[in-house]
């Protein structure tokens, strides 16, 4: 089972490399664009330039139709270019971009989390140790190590932790 599963786990590590890199998305698109336009003129018998365009235009989507594969090897191109451009690249592309704009910059970091973790072991031991000189039986407090989930901690009252900068390093 694990043999059948092997040519997956290599072309999803494929897109996942091609989808964290703007570069590979671009060097890819670009490197489609030029194959399809050599593919095309060798079988279209066309010129380099006019392959060019074809290419461009056909994966683009835009179609325009001044030139158009007449050949069954070069409509299985086009068909090809088509399906990997609109299934492949340009989703990865807008969902790069996309994950960019949404990227939040107040979300709290490993190392902050955990200093505020240390922060309110240290602020529960000092309210522990207050209570007990007064004789006041504090009631069960939840465990501080809970807080480890990823992004911004919750506080009462659905705030957020942070304000919109940064603390200083000490």
């Amino acid at each position: 089972m694990d043999l059948l599963l092997w040519p997956f786990r290599w072309i999803y590590r494929g897109l996942v490399w091609f989808a964290n890199s703007p570069r590979t998305l671009m060097i890819s698109y670009l490197l489609m664009i030029v194959v399809a336009g050599v593919i095309y003129s060798q079988v279209e018998d066309k010129s380099a330039a006019d392959s060019v365009w074809w290419a461009v235009v056909t994966a683009s989507t835009v179609g325009y139709g001044d030139i158009s594969p007449t050949t069954w090897q070069g409509r299985t191109l086009a068909a090809l270019l088509i399906s990997t451009m609109v299934l492949l690249v340009i989703p990865l592309i807008t969902a790069h971009f996309a994950s960019q704009l949404i990227v939040d910059d107040d979300a709290f970091e490993h190392e902050e989390q955990e200093e505020l973790k240390a922060d309110l072991r240290q602020v529960r031991a000092l309210l522990e140790e207050i209570a007990a000189r007064q004789g006041i039986v504090l009631s069960e407090l939840p465990e501080v190590s809970n807080v480890s989930a990823p992004g911004s901690v919750a506080l009462p009252g659905g705030r957020s932790g942070r304000s919109g900068r940064r603390r200083r390093r000490r």
